[in-house]
């Protein structure tokens, strides 16, 4: 009960924050430039609720166009290595950024040599159907039948740990905002240096095989005198 009346506290709270700066920077959705304001949140056939959503997206999108130029779709293995890293960095948190990863994980289970199982499964951090509705009818009748005299202690004990909970989700929510940056950074990193290793071995191969014509000019020639 104590977790049904949090989320439900915490869930009109974000609702009104989300509303009330969308009319400060956007003006009234519903009023004067109502349809220019939705076309700035809209992005990839999406329209977000709020600014910095559509923001995200737009730079998942940006992610998506680097990691489609150097994709090698040649080689299923090397696309199956950066598919699972971008699930590990979660790099991708919107609709625009899951859609690429169903892009990929479709493309990997049509490729040849690379089983289903070796593909993971996209993980969705959104909870989309309300949770602790389904409590058993048992539970709900002894929880009606506590109702009494302390409702308003039941009601503090509530309204602190309400508040202990908001703590909680700010802090990790810090955690993860200082975390994601080196991730973003790093994928980067990861693919430049993958390439890199592919050039470095190409213009080796291709100097052993000048090597190689050398000798054979070398050894023709001196059968000839």
């Amino acid at each position: 009960m104590l977790f049904l009346l949090f989320r439900k506290c915490w869930n009109s709270f974000i609702t009104i924050k989300d509303f009330l700066k969308g009319i400060s920077k956007q003006g009234d959705l519903h009023g004067k430039g109502g349809e220019a304001a939705m076309e700035q949140w809209s992005v990839g056939g999406y329209t977000f609720g709020s600014e910095k959503d559509a923001e995200i997206a737009r730079e998942e999108e940006k992610k998506i166009t680097y990691l489609e130029a150097r994709m090698n779709y040649k080689e299923p293995e090397s696309v199956l290595q950066i598919y699972k890293k971008i699930l590990e960095n979660r790099l991708f948190v919107t609709p625009v950024g899951h859609e690429y990863l169903v892009k990929l994980q479709n493309f990997l289970v049509e490729s040849k040599g690379i089983s289903k199982e070796q593909i993971p499964k996209i993980p969705l951090f959104n909870v989309y159907s309300p949770q602790g509705l389904e409590a058993p009818k048992k539970s709900r009748k002894r929880i009606e039948g506590k109702k009494g005299p302390n409702i308003k202690r039941r009601l503090r004990i509530s309204i602190a740990l309400n508040i202990l909970f908001v703590c909680m989700l700010i802090a990790m929510f810090v955690v993860a905002l200082n975390a994601d940056n080196p991730n973003i950074l790093n994928y980067k990193s990861a693919l430049e240096n993958r390439y890199a290793e592919w050039e470095q071995e190409l213009k080796e191969r291709e100097a052993a095989v000048k090597l190689k014509e050398r000798e054979l000019k070398r050894n023709t020639q001196e059968r000839e005198e």
